[in-house]
């Protein structure tokens, strides 16, 4: 199996949004960043990925195989923690999980318990007690419980405070150092990603901007600072993003040696965060 995930050309068609052909592959024992602004099309991908929804064309392959052909064995072998939890709301922690483990052939109770403890939940709490952050502890708790060699994640840190997130990244760390284990996670923290990512896919307004390792487009992007006196119209095309002030330009480019050639002197370079890289490609395009 050369990858644990593969979407080829998916596309999906609503009245007033279409995903277009997306294409991407994550390796086992890897974790990959998706990201993208709000609409743009991630919750939609996880869910034709999870056959929540039908595509209207492409081919979705985990762990090799067809995801409708072999959708209850694929389904086995997932932990899916969403951004929104749906679960029996008078029903107890500890009721849920009963119901929940009958679904999963490797279903581990000694894991489960485990985690229960480490994220301080009361497994006689009953769900609609439960905070966000309780509820997706415990949403969390239940994908890493059954041996899943995929864990999807759909907005997992949102609501979380900064001590938990730390934990849970922690966690997700752990569970890859297993090279036959992969994470797919769509966040709009994308310092989360900086810190655990070893892949990123952006999506914008439906379309694969890029998916490329985090390490090189770390590299190959750079934050480009100086006074509007020296911003030309050659300069101008030199970036993906530009945002303008009374003050100065700030533009993100991908041809920073080159700029450094002409204006070195003249600039402030810095790296480019993957929030600067996703804000400036919003805006480059949205201006294009």
């Amino acid at each position: 199996m050369d990858y644990i995930l593969e979407v080829n050309k998916l596309r999906k068609e609503f009245k007033d949004f279409t995903l277009k052909d997306i294409s991407f592959n994550l390796e086992p024992g890897y974790i990959m960043g998706f990201i993208g602004p709000n609409g743009s099309g991630k919750s939609t991908t996880i869910k034709l990925i999870m056959n929540l929804l039908k595509k209207n064309s492409g081919e979705i392959k985990v762990f090799g195989k067809d995801h409708l052909k072999y959708e209850k064995e694929i389904k086995d072998r997932i932990g899916f923690v969403y951004d929104e939890n749906y679960y029996y709301e008078d029903l107890s922690i500890k009721q849920m999980k009963n119901i929940v483990a009958s679904f999963y052939s490797q279903w581990d109770d000694r894991k489960f318990n485990n985690y229960i403890k480490e994220f301080n939940l009361n497994p006689r709490a009953k769900i609609k007690t439960l905070s966000k952050g309780m509820k997706m502890k415990f949403s969390l708790a239940v994908a890493l419980s059954h041996n899943a060699q995929l864990i999807i994640m759909d907005e997992p840190t949102s609501g979380l405070d900064p001590v938990f997130r730390r934990e849970i990244l922690d966690i997700l760390h752990e569970i890859i150092q297993d090279e036959k284990k992969s994470i797919f996670f769509s966040t709009h923290i994308t310092t989360d990603l900086e810190q655990i990512a070893d892949y990123i896919t952006f999506i914008n307004n439906g379309e694969v901007v890029f998916s490329q390792p985090k390490d090189d487009l770390i590299e190959r992007y750079g934050l480009v600072k100086g006074g509007m006196d020296i911003l030309d119209d050659n300069l101008r095309r030199e970036f993906i993003g530009l945002r303008e002030t009374s003050l100065g330009f700030e533009g993100l480019s991908s041809n920073i040696d080159r700029i450094k050639d002409k204006l070195g002197e003249d600039l402030l370079i810095e790296k480019a965060s993957l929030e600067d890289i996703m804000v400036h490609s919003v805006r480059g395009r949205a201006n294009a």
